[in-house]
């Protein structure tokens, strides 16, 4: 087929900063982050509990950093980031070769 989603080419860029950039896993750790001002993008997994997602939405204000829901689980989000585990929301601090940062807040 020649359509493609949204969903695989975000899962392409994804796994091109698995490889070539710099990026945190983990709800504490992207906080750390974000108050650090090292973050430049932040992909939540859409089952990700409502109180968590609102507080890392606030912080992303705070520090003027872009966030994208992930459309799928945080199976799913795991699985795109090429781990073996459930990863929940995701911070990347540098994108290397791929152009995410661009891409992503505008969907």
């Amino acid at each position: 087929k020649a359509v493609v989603s949204t969903q695989s080419t975000g899962n392409s860029r994804l796994a091109l900063v698995m490889k070539s950039g710099k990026f945190t896993i983990g709800y504490r750790s992207t906080l750390k982050s974000i108050r650090q001002g090292k973050s430049k993008l932040i992909i939540i997994a859409n089952n990700t509990p409502a109180l968590r997602k609102s507080e890392i939405e606030y912080y992303c204000m705070l520090a003027k950093v872009g966030v994208h829901h992930y459309s799928g689980s945080n199976i799913d989000l795991g699985t795109a980031c090429g781990k073996y585990f459930r990863v929940g929301c995701l911070c990347i601090t540098d994108p290397g070769d791929s152009d995410i940062i661009r891409s992503m807040p505008s969907e």
